[in-house]
């Protein structure tokens, strides 16, 4: 303060009293007073010789006007002083026309300005105000728009938190999970593998048997084929004999020959029989069960996954009639709706959708996981999702998420979720059933088939916004839409 008092007060010195800027060829009067040569030569227009001074109404003679040489000299210095002094106060605060510092705030323009530039044609009509009181106000501003933006920071790293804590719990549940898997089917191997040991164990004891039944039963029948063979040449020799010859001892020849008849070998037990066919029906056993386990596995998975949506609450939607196209036919339950033959005469309330045939359901959301469930039908067209309570109802509207519609439709045979631009749903089929899951607390719409359990898309987290969300629904002609109990 003690360096900007001289300062200002050598800036007073130096400027004109008429302008009020500093002097331009500065001239002084008889009287004493100084002001600039074309400012006083403005005030004193006309051919007198005499006229008053503009400060002290003292007569003089306007021929006695003398440059202020030493006068012009202080006004730069005092330019250049006011300049660094402000400059030194804080940074380039000075105006870059008048190199005057900038004491002043245009509102209209919403600019600094020096006092010079206040008084000045471009701003003697705005409304000016104290450089202060303008940043006090627009600080307190600011101020507000930083008290809103901290909560909002606040409320973004609430959710942030929640969803890491979230994240590390189903990261927990998944290597909990991914432990109990890994164990189980550890035991499952190992099972699989203490019976493919057992098995083939008993295998290789009913191939020793039926080795050994066989080994046995060829010895036989060889020593019997030798037997054989032997008689068979014995018998040949006597028959080329002389018929005396021939006939000595003939009986003991064929009593022998009866004797020695063909001895059947040993047969595989039914018991054997019945060893091995148990193999075959233990092996079928096992590829039935694995066969139950692969088949079972995906819809188990499917469950599970099915599972993670058990934390929406089941919600009894019903229809808004208020909110009804008038070619809508609405069920007494307000449960169905179909296209109808005629337009009906109903009052066209604010509430009402006049140009697609759309309908708001009752019940408005605002936090919390909601889901309904809507069965839809195979022809014409329709949609089925969210939509914001202040959805515009008049004219025709944006189904998509900038005209505050999230959802999915059947539409000239195509499905599709109607983001922006629409993104084409490559199912193999239609669902019939479709399940609706809204988490207002994250933004997120997820369309899940109620059929088979299987998604079918998903508005990412953050895509809804805040606010009252309802169900939505439209068809057209030939189609119906029924809201499951």
């Amino acid at each position: 303060m003690a360096t900007e008092i001289p300062v200002e007060s050598l800036q007073e010195e130096a400027t004109c009293p008429i302008c009020l800027e500093y002097f331009t060829e500065p001239v002084i009067l008889e009287c004493g007073h100084n002001f600039c040569r074309a400012c006083i030569a403005q005030c004193w227009e006309g051919p007198a010789t005499a006229a008053s001074c503009p400060q002290c109404r003292e007569t003089v003679q306007q021929r006695n006007l003398r440059p202020n040489r030493q006068l012009a000299n202080v006004t730069e210095i005092a330019k250049q002083l006011c300049l660094q002094a402000a400059k030194g106060a804080g940074g380039e605060r000075v105006c870059g026309e008048h190199q005057e510092a900038l004491k002043l705030f245009c509102e209209d323009d919403q600019t600094p300005i020096c006092v010079v530039c206040g008084r000045s044609r471009a701003h003697r009509a705005h409304r000016v105000v104290p450089i202060q009181e303008a940043a006090q106000e627009n600080k307190e501003k600011i101020q507000a728009h930083l008290k809103t933006l901290r909560e909002e920071r606040e409320k973004l790293l609430g959710f942030k938190v929640t969803g890491e804590k979230k994240s590390q719990e189903y990261l927990k549940q998944t290597q909990s999970e991914r432990q109990k898997i890994v164990s189980e089917f550890q035991q499952l191997q190992q099972f699989l593998e203490e019976q493919e040991r057992l098995l083939l164990a008993q295998l290789e004891k009913l191939d020793e048997e039926i080795v050994r039944i066989h080994n046995e039963n060829v010895s036989k029948l060889s020593k019997q084929i030798s037997h054989l063979n032997e008689l068979i040449s014995e018998l040949e020799g006597k028959c080329q004999k002389p018929a005396s010859e021939f006939l000595q001892d003939v009986r003991t020849t064929l009593s022998r020959c009866e004797k020695g008849k063909f001895q059947q070998p040993e047969e595989i037990s039914p018991e054997l029989e019945e060893r091995v066919s148990g193999f075959s029906q233990k092996r079928i056993v096992l590829l039935e069960i694995l066969g139950k386990f692969k088949d079972t596995l995906p819809s188990e998975l499917e469950r599970k996954r099915g599972e993670s949506f058990g934390a929406y609450r089941q919600t009894n939607v019903t229809l808004d009639p208020d909110t009804a196209h008038p070619q809508l036919v609405l069920s007494e339950d307000r449960k169905s709706m179909r296209w109808g033959d005629t337009q009906q005469q109903l009052p066209n309330n604010p509430e009402r959708f006049d140009f697609w045939s759309c309908v708001l359901g009752c019940e408005g959301f605002t936090s919390g996981r909601h889901c309904w469930e809507v069965e839809v039908g195979d022809g014409g067209g329709w949609g089925v999702g969210v939509a914001r309570e202040s959805v515009r109802r008049k004219g025709e509207i944006s189904r998509s998420p900038e005209g505050g519609i999230w959802a999915v439709e059947r539409w000239r045979n195509q499905f599709q979720a109607l983001t922006s631009p629409v993104t084409p749903l490559p199912l193999s089929r239609v669902p019939s059933r479709i399940r609706v899951c809204l988490d207002c607390d994250r933004g997120q719409v997820t369309f899940i088939d109620a059929g088979d359990e299987a998604p079918i898309f998903t508005f990412p987290p953050g895509s809804v916004p805040g606010g009252r969300i309802r169900p939505w629904f439209w068809v057209w002609p030939g189609s119906r839409i029924r809201l499951c109990p």
